[in-house]
């Protein structure tokens, strides 16, 4: 669980400057401005406000450059696009992490089941049978 921790840290540290970014993404320096202009980027920024770009947004930038150059598709129904990725990884943690609590839940109501199924239960704390009723 922390390499992976440490592997995400990685991915969203802003290590490249825009003219880089923008060379591995294809695309020109002013294009990433208008692209956070349009909200479909956020760079980290130093300390003197220089943008700084990170794995994760130059995998954005290139799948931003597929949808607008491959299938045509314009800066709003990308941004649509990326808004429901974000959501739709956001349900996937949601699920994720219900299903570990339910398998928590699990395991605890089996061995609380395992532990009581070898109790001994006096007769006297069971329910009395309707035969049982007169006597």
């Amino acid at each position: 669980m922390a390499k992976r921790e440490d592997e995400r840290r990685t991915e969203e540290r802003g290590v490249y400057i825009i003219s880089v970014a923008a060379e591995l993404a294809g695309v020109h320096p002013q294009t990433l401005r208008i692209y956070e202009r349009k909200g479909l980027l956020s760079p980290s920024r130093t300390a003197g406000n220089t943008r700084r770009y990170s794995e994760r947004d130059i995998e954005r930038l290139q799948a931003i450059q597929r949808l607008t150059q491959q299938h045509g598709i314009n800066l709003a129904g990308v941004k649509m696009i990326v808004e429901m990725e974000h959501e739709l990884d956001r349900m996937r943690q949601r699920v994720e992490q219900m299903a570990r609590e339910l398998e928590r839940a699990r395991r605890s109501v089996a061995e609380r089941m395992r532990r009581e199924a070898t109790a001994i239960v006096p007769r006297s704390s069971l329910p009395r049978l309707p035969w049982e009723m007169d006597a």
